[in-house]
């Protein structure tokens, strides 16, 4: 089963009324959507008591929550005092995610810097396994998500994110459509584009993990020379990608696991979009093979 749901509140929630988080499972549902990702991007602002009831009541209404770490994280640093931060700020997260009984925490690997690009990505990869190794020995169950990035400045390529997620099992790509598209210059223009994608994460990850993946999307404006430059809505159409590819892919493919809309403040109402998208493709699909 493939989730939908939105990466943080909606500007509509706040219109209609509604203040905190704890209220979003109940009015997610009430959308139809079956999936929230928690955004402590700026850092982790609540206690235990506080996730453990976010948790208990999303586990009431059947939404499965995913948490974003801080965007502080730099696994790629060579200051030790920036690596000993970083690998704070993912232990740190996964505890919250414990507490919120989310099984999924979405990391930003890094960036070089004016460091030599392969050196960072090796500092990287080996910082994550040590970081891997304490989690392990924790007994966490929580799955660690690299993200691909939007930015040429920073380490996430899919060919990096892949060899990243050979390190252990309990990682899971975030494949976010919108970054792979913005930085390499609006590449993704066609369902072939796509397959190419898909056919490169089973081949590396295996038919089980490869299919259990756990996704972003949104519409991106980029520039050829630096990448990513905004997230824009669903309706903004001028920007890219087009998600009816990406849904028949889906389908195609067989993916499971969640896809996160990062659409610029209507999250929760593209995912519905996104949602009712992909399932008229899948009922659709579903019509021929009946009628073959």
């Amino acid at each position: 089963m493939l989730l939908f749901g939105p990466s943080g509140n909606s500007e509509i929630f706040y219109q209609q009324g509604y203040k905190s988080s704890l209220q979003m499972p109940a009015w997610l549902k009430a959308m139809g959507l079956n999936a929230y990702e928690y955004s402590c991007t700026r850092g982790i602002r609540f206690g235990p008591e506080t996730a453990q009831k976010l948790g208990d009541i999303a586990k009431e209404h059947n939404i499965r929550l995913s948490v974003h770490a801080p965007y502080f994280i730099n696994l790629a640093s060579m200051d030790p005092e920036a690596i000993r931060k970083s690998e704070k700020y993912i232990l740190d997260t996964v505890e919250a995610a414990e507490h919120l009984q989310a099984d999924r925490v979405v990391v930003h690997i890094g960036s070089p810097s004016k460091a030599d690009r392969k050196e960072a990505f090796e500092r990287a990869y080996n910082n994550l396994f040590n970081i891997i190794e304490k989690l392990k020995i924790m007994g966490s169950k929580v799955h660690i998500c690299p993200e691909t990035m939007g930015k040429k400045n920073q380490i996430g390529s899919l060919h990096e994110i892949l060899e990243i997620c050979s390190i252990d099992d309990i990682l899971i790509p975030t494949i976010d459509f919108g970054h792979l598209h913005a930085v390499n210059n609006g590449a993704l223009n066609s369902k072939e584009d796509f397959r190419r994608i898909f056919e490169q994460i089973l081949d590396r990850l295996g038919d089980k993990r490869g299919r259990l993946l756990h996704m972003h999307y949104s519409r991106i404006e980029f520039t050829e020379k630096g990448g990513e430059k905004k997230h824009w809505t669903y309706d903004d159409r001028q920007f890219g990608p087009d998600f009816e590819y990406l849904a028949e892919c889906l389908i195609e493919y067989k993916i499971e696991g969640t896809l996160i809309a990062e659409t610029a403040g209507t999250m929760a109402e593209d995912a519905v979009k996104l949602m009712g998208i992909y399932n008229k493709i899948k009922e659709d699909c579903l019509f021929t093979l009946e009628n073959i």
